[in-house]
């Protein structure tokens, strides 16, 4: 499902004025509401100095959106980009939801795409308020009033934005604002605009939560158990009475764990290093990796559980049975772990109504419910601080609200007297509980003697994500979890007789959605058995690309532009330089399409490089292009780094993996060049966080079996052959 600007209509808000500033926000119909108005969402502040504020409704965590946020109402405000400053904005769904999923949050790489219309908005309806403001203190028609670079000019008057801001914001502002034609952006899609963030980045004045530091504060971390799903039954804390600054202990009411209070995060980590812990393994995760993928084989080799799609099975079975060639694999997916920079972490405080929450906060919507039922408060008693967050990969926003339950359940066990500040480590993200799931995918091809493709069985199996919690109504249709199957089932290329079945592997492990969620799996099992089936054809797999790709669809002509591009860049026509190969890959997710061609080399030892990836993208309007080309790089990098090594394992249940130096991440010297080119459009802007990393992974693993005749079906790919 794309994100739309129209989908939920224009949050609803009001023009106040507050001091000297003024301040601007939408009503659900798009008109901006007047001074009076009691239902108050801003997202524009311009304060007497003129310095203008832009109200951030989605958090930060690298991906940029606080610079695109910026930049949407800076174009339409024509404002002066170093007099623009920004504010996360409070927890207040009604004003502040994403117009693509109705809840405030940030995820799904919706944020530009469903605020594009709604910044530039308020942009617009701000710069039109300061114009009528000035037109009417010298005695002018607004027309002849122009705005430049954050000032008003008019005959030989001009004046800052601060000089008519307590005056705008007297006014009420147009019902629809005009918004500037694409021809006349001077922000928009400007290369080498300067990061909002990057200064304060750079000289450290960044905030995190690992940053807050509140008079009175005790630090707690979790002793969690080792195996999924298990209780605890009893702990003994006698020996951490011994380590100078512990507090106390407390036994979760949820009997998940110990919370371990200290005067310092290391004296609570060395406390609960001292707690012996017993635990109720009747319910917990028995089995190792290897007897997992066996059921997840067992599955899809067996009838599927859920018919996914329109496609017909028997009839695409019969064509596969009567096709002159076929092509068959089995892929498989270790369960991954998010591992970001910034291990989770908050901290909790009371206030005067209920209690204030610090955290690089990803999906405050969903944190405010789950924390007012915890607490037995309403949600609007609980207050966020959003501050920075120093990555997520999805990590921070899951459907429990894991680590801010933890926290509240803390602060509740010391009576909700003083700030509690919770961290989890580096070895407690990696044994977390909270992993992309595992998945076998298994892929039957028929071709006829021509080449063509006469039918496509695609089965797997995979642990449902979103099926069991909260988010069930909105995400499951007829059994079929959609975080499952995106990716594939619905299938971009014209092939008759595509059949598509999953089925559940269900375990007492809590998953999650992972950079790119079922596209990460999915695009890489289509995209090698597509290079598969083109070399049964004796096809170019590019060609082979393209011919499925052709006609009228929409879809098929974004996606062999995109192709087209990538190949023509890398110089797809031309052999590549001796000792190198290439493969390529084209995926659609989040409303993006991208293709990406991969070169390697290979060594006198059989080690593989990946000398260069060339990303073709075209994700509509680039609002930011250097911020695009970043998370393409960072969407490529974040991916192959994945596939080539990690992988969470389980002996018995207990999970094996515990810090970098066996999850070990991407280094700088992994990959050489990548080149990313933005495809010109003026189409609505879509995803750029997460599309990058999808057709990666099959680009690299096509480009490794062109270089070494060795097809990847299994990652990590470190299983099979050495990288350089």
């Amino acid at each position: 499902m794309g994100p739309s600007a129209t989908r939920r209509g224009f949050l609803k808000g009001a023009a106040a004025l507050s001091g000297t500033a003024l301040v601007v926000g939408f009503d659900r119909a798009g008109a901006l509401a007047g001074p009076g108005a009691t239902d108050f969402n801003p997202f524009v502040r311009i304060d007497g100095d003129g310095v203008v504020t832009v109200i951030l409704k989605h958090f930060e965590t690298g991906q940029g959106t606080m610079t695109g946020l910026a930049t949407l109402v800076a174009e339409e405000l024509d404002a002066d980009w170093d007099r623009i400053e920004t504010e996360f904005a409070p927890a207040d769904g009604a004003r502040y939801g994403n117009l693509s999923t109705g809840i405030q949050g940030t995820g799904g790489s919706t944020a530009i795409a469903n605020a594009y219309v709604q910044y530039r908005r308020a942009g617009a309806a701000a710069r039109a308020a300061l114009v009528a403001a000035a037109a009417r203190a010298w005695g002018v028609a607004p027309s002849a009033v122009r705005v430049e670079n954050g000032t008003l000019r008019a005959g030989g008057r001009s004046a800052g934005f601060g000089e008519f801001a307590a005056d705008a914001a007297r006014l009420a502002p147009p019902a629809e604002p005009a918004l500037k034609d694409r021809p006349d952006f001077r922000l928009i899609g400007r290369d080498k605009l300067p990061r909002k963030d990057s200064p304060a980045k750079t000289d450290g004045s960044a905030r995190f939560a690992f940053d807050v530091k509140l008079p009175g504060m005790v630090h707690a971390v979790v002793l969690r158990p080792d195996r999924p799903g298990a209780a605890l039954a009893s702990f003994d804390a006698a020996g951490a009475r011994e380590v100078p600054g512990f507090i106390g202990a407390r036994a979760l009411p949820d009997g998940k764990g110990v919370a371990v209070f200290g005067k310092s995060t290391w004296a609570a980590i060395a406390a609960r290093e001292a707690i012996a812990a017993a635990w109720d393994r009747s319910g917990a995760e028995s089995r190792s990796t290897r007897q997992m993928f066996d059921e997840h084989l067992a599955l899809v080799r067996a009838p599927a559980t859920y018919a996914v799609g329109r496609g017909d099975l028997a009839a695409t079975n019969a064509a596969i049975d009567r096709a002159a060639r076929t092509v068959e694999a089995e892929f498989l997916f270790p369960h991954l772990a998010h591992a970001p920079m910034e291990p989770v972490n908050c901290v909790v405080e009371a206030t005067a109504n209920g209690i204030r929450l610090h955290d690089g906060c990803q999906s405050p919507g969903i944190t405010q419910l789950v924390l007012a039922q915890a607490l037995k408060m309403r949600p609007e008693q609980i207050e966020i601080d959003t501050v920075y967050a120093g990555g997520s990969f999805g990590r921070r926003a899951n459907p429990l609200s894991d680590y801010h339950v933890e926290a509240v359940a803390a602060f509740d066990l010391i009576g909700r007297r003083r700030p509690v500040k919770l961290v989890w480590t580096r070895e407690d993200d990696l044994r977390g509980q909270y992993y992309r799931p595992m998945a076998v995918h298994r892929v039957r091809v028929g071709l006829d003697d021509g080449g063509g493709i006469v039918g496509w069985d695609h089965r797997l199996a995979v642990q449902p994500i979103v099926k069991g919690t909260w988010g069930e109504p909105f995400t499951v249709r007829e059994g079929v979890d959609a975080t499952s199957v995106e990716g594939i089932a619905e299938p971009h290329y014209a092939i008759a007789n595509f059949s598509v079945g999953l089925s559940d592997w269900t375990s007492p492990l809590r998953v999650l959605w992972w950079r790119s969620v079922g596209h990460t799996h999915a695009a890489f099992a289509l995209e090698s058995a597509i290079d598969m089936a083109a070399e049964a054809a004796g096809r170019d797999p590019l060609a082979f690309r393209l011919g499925l790709l052709a006609g009228d669809d929409p879809d098929r002509r974004r996606l062999a532009g995109v192709l087209k591009l990538a190949a023509a860049r890398a110089g797809w026509g031309d052999p590549p330089p001796p000792g190198r190969s290439r493969g390529v890959a084209v995926h659609k997710s989040f409303g993006s399409y991208v293709a990406q061609v991969a070169e390697v080399s290979t060594r006198e030892d059989g080690a593989v490089r990946i000398e260069k990836i060339t990303c073709a993208v075209d994700c509509g309007v680039a609002v930011n292009p250097d911020v695009v080309r970043a998370q393409m790089e960072g969407a490529i990098g974040y991916g192959l780094g994945a596939a080539m090594r990690n992988e969470i394992t389980f002996t018995d249940g207990a999970i094996d993996q515990s810090n970098f130096h066996d999850y070990e991440p991407l280094g700088i010297a992994d990959i050489g060049d990548i080149e990313v080119h933005l495809v010109p459009s003026a189409a609505p802007p879509t995803g750029v966080g997460e599309p990058g990393l999808p057709p990666a992974l099959p680009a690299v693993a096509n480009a490794v079996y062109a270089a070494t005749g060795k097809r990847l079906l299994e990652m990590p790919w470190t299983r099979h052959i050495a990288f350089a």
